[in-house]
């Protein structure tokens, strides 16, 4: 059982869980937008979104903090080593706007963990940013740029479903704020700590209004029973949330909607 924990928690910390949501993003919008599975694409995010999320995690702890490196972190330096190898390949078969708009996206998350600016902290500690950069990224790596690595020409679904995904990592980015309430640093001033935890709530119902406005616009009973089922679990997420709660409900769980969203999709 203690190996099993081991392996989970390996699972969790080497960002592999964050990565398959992200791909299952990924494979969403190819579903919403009828685009032929694109391996590189799909699989450019899901090394990229390792390499990513272990650079935010870790980068502070060991360039910072200059905390010990256990056996646990090193194979995790390993996997996000070999996992940079993989986003390089996959870089390579993307279509040069792609490549670019992914270069932008690369530099925002480079922008949330290095200060760059003299005498300024991180994005990550700006005051109100964080859970608005975090959102753009993710819409950009998972529905942007399969997007247009599609060439695909712009159209009206395009911009609705932009918001619908940015709804949804904004609520998911909510659940996780009321959790770290009572770690994260005050000066932070996320939306729990601005608005405290109960009107946190009240705006994460509120939000999946439009989501599930926009989740009724494409006229299919199919569409409208998933995005029902959407939004009675994140509605369910936001009620129980609480800063007692053990990690694995927003580690696991929470970051486990898209997952369920993308398997709603092709099993139901």
């Amino acid at each position: 059982m203690k190996l099993l924990k081991q392996i989970f928690d390996f699972y969790l910390n080497s960002s592999i869980h964050v990565a398959l949501s992200c791909y299952a993003l990924v494979r969403i919008t190819f579903h919403v937008f009828h685009i032929q599975y694109d391996e590189p694409m799909a699989l450019f995010v899901f090394f990229g979104t390792i390499v990513g999320y272990n650079f935010v995690k870790y980068d502070a702890l060991v360039r910072v903090k200059r905390k010990p490196v256990g056996n646990q972190l090193k194979i995790i330096a390993i996997l996000s080593l070999v996992s940079l190898v993989l986003v390089g390949y996959y870089f390579f078969h993307l279509k040069r706007i792609t490549q670019i708009v992914s270069v932008i996206i690369f530099a925002i998350t480079a922008l949330y963990t290095l200060p760059f600016f003299p005498n300024r902290k991180n994005a990550r500690n700006w005051a109100g940013v964080k859970i608005y950069i975090v959102a753009l990224c993710w819409v950009g790596a998972t529905l942007v740029l399969p997007y247009i690595n599609a060439e695909i020409p712009f159209i009206p679904d395009f911009f609705i479903k932009c918001i619908q995904r940015f709804v949804l990592v904004f609520v998911l980015i909510l659940v996780f704020e009321i959790l770290d309430l009572a770690n994260d640093d005050p000066h932070l001033k996320t939306v729990p700590q601005t608005i405290g935890v109960k009107r946190t709530k009240i705006l994460g119902f509120s939000l999946l209004v439009p989501f599930w406005i926009v989740g009724i616009l494409s006229f299919s009973f199919h569409e409208l029973i998933i995005n029902l089922i959407m939004v009675v679990m994140l509605m369910l997420f936001i009620l129980f949330a609480n800063p007692n709660r053990s990690k694995y409900y927003t580690s696991f769980w929470v970051e486990s909607v898209p997952i369920f969203w993308w398997l709603m999709i092709v099993f139901l």
